[in-house]
């Protein structure tokens, strides 16, 4: 029995060669012909609510692709696909490319690695304190210059200012009682007995307020607090 193949049979299939195409300087291959938009921001690493483009030659402009359009990646120029708002940053002297102009102090730990124990600041010009961020915090991206964040442990004591007097502080709150006794030396329960405690240079959204009795509030390093004693009898 012959046992050789047909004539024009292929002896081996062979396998198609990948498509090369480029997202945002970064080169890639598929096997597939056609893309979508969302499918090419999913590859990169891009938000879906972010535009991407196309870049086309001159004299014409660059196209917009929509998350559903589908792109022909078998076309015989590479393809090149850019995004044309982008914000960068660093983190710990890291570059970072971000596609939003807002970004939170949870996101910003979340890229740099950054461990729940240590504090978040962006790097202010020399000459003022560094701007602490919380991870709830929003910062603006599109400010003038790439902003830079930095990390370092979280401080174990802080040193406050009651009626003008530096003191020592070793925990993460204060409580109105506790800075009553700081300023005076104790707490009277005399309901003839008032006390008014303010305080400034705290934490944002309201670094400067008042507190009541039962209240307490987040310590800052070099948090000012004054605090006044009345006498209603």
């Amino acid at each position: 029995m012959n046992s050789n193949k047909h004539e024009g049979e292929s002896h081996s299939q062979n396998p198609k060669a990948p498509l090369t195409f480029v997202i945002e300087g970064k080169e890639y291959e598929a096997f597939d012909q056609y893309k979508t938009g969302a499918e090419l921001k999913q590859l990169a690493g891009i938000p879906l609510d972010t535009e991407l483009f196309l870049s086309i030659s001159k004299p014409y402009q660059d196209e917009l692709i929509e998350n559903e359009k589908q792109v022909n990646l078998a076309r015989p120029e590479t393809e090149y696909f850019f995004v044309k708002k982008k914000l960068q940053f660093f983190i710990n002297y890291k570059p970072f490319t971000w596609y939003k102009q807002y970004i939170r102090g949870a996101q910003i730990r979340e890229l740099g690695n950054i461990p729940v124990e240590d504090d978040i600041f962006l790097d202010i010009k020399e000459g003022w304190q560094d701007d602490q961020i919380l991870d709830d915090e929003v910062v603006d991206l599109a400010r003038p210059g790439k902003e830079k964040f930095f990390s370092k442990p979280r401080p174990t004591e802080f040193t406050i200012i009651v009626n003008a007097r530096p003191h020592t502080w070793k925990e993460a709150h204060i409580s109105f009682e506790q800075l009553v006794v700081l300023a005076f030396g104790s707490y009277d329960n005399n309901p003839n007995k008032g006390y008014t405690v303010t305080y400034s240079r705290g934490w944002e959204p309201k670094p400067e307020g008042t507190m009541v009795k039962g209240s307490i509030v987040r310590v800052k390093n070099k948090m000012i607090f004054d605090v006044t004693a009345t006498d209603k009898s």
